[in-house]
C-alpha cells in the first residue's frame, strides 16, 4: 500500500493549488480518504475527507475554499485549494483506510495508511 502526494508549492495569498494523492496497492473506492496538514509546532489537523459514498466533511477553517474529490477509477484523491491564506501553510498529507464515520475529522487520525506529504507555503 502506498500513497504519494504531489502538487504542493509556494503561492501568494489569494492564490490556488491543487494537491493530488495517488494510491497504489489497493483501491480507495471502498475506503475513507482524507487530507490532513501539519504546520511547524502545531498538531496535525484534519482538512477534508470523503467516504466511499462520496460524502464529504471539511474543517471549518477551509470550508468554502477547499474542495476534496476522488477518482476511484484512477485511484486518485485531490484537494483543490482556493483563496489560500498564509495560515494554510503546512505539510499536507493524504490518508486512507476503513472508517465508520468521517466525523469528527480528528477520528481519521487513526487511518492506517499515510503518504509522506507535500509542502504548501502561502506568503
Amino acid at each position: 500500500v502506498q500513497l504519494v502526494e504531489s502538487g504542493g508549492g509556494s503561492v501568494q495569498a489569494g492564490g490556488s493549488l491543487r494537491l493530488s494523492c495517488q494510491a497504489s496497492g489497493y483501491t480507495i473506492r471502498r475506503y475513507a480518504v482524507a487530507w490532513f496538514r501539519q504546520a511547524p509546532g502545531k498538531e496535525r489537523e484534519g482538512v477534508a475527507a470523503i467516504d466511499s459514498d462520496g460524502a464529504t466533511v471539511y474543517a471549518d477553517s477551509v470550508r468554502g475554499r477547499f474542495t476534496i474529490s476522488k477518482d476511484s477509477d484512477k485511484n486518485n484523491l485531490s484537494l483543490e485549494m482556493n483563496s489560500l491564506k498564509p495560515e494554510d501553510s503546512a505539510m499536507y498529507y493524504c490518508a486512507a483506510g476503513p472508517s465508520s464515520s468521517l466525523s469528527p475529522l480528528s477520528r481519521l487520525n487513526g487511518l492506517p495508511d499515510w503518504g509522506r506529504g507535500t509542502q504548501v507555503t502561502v506568503s
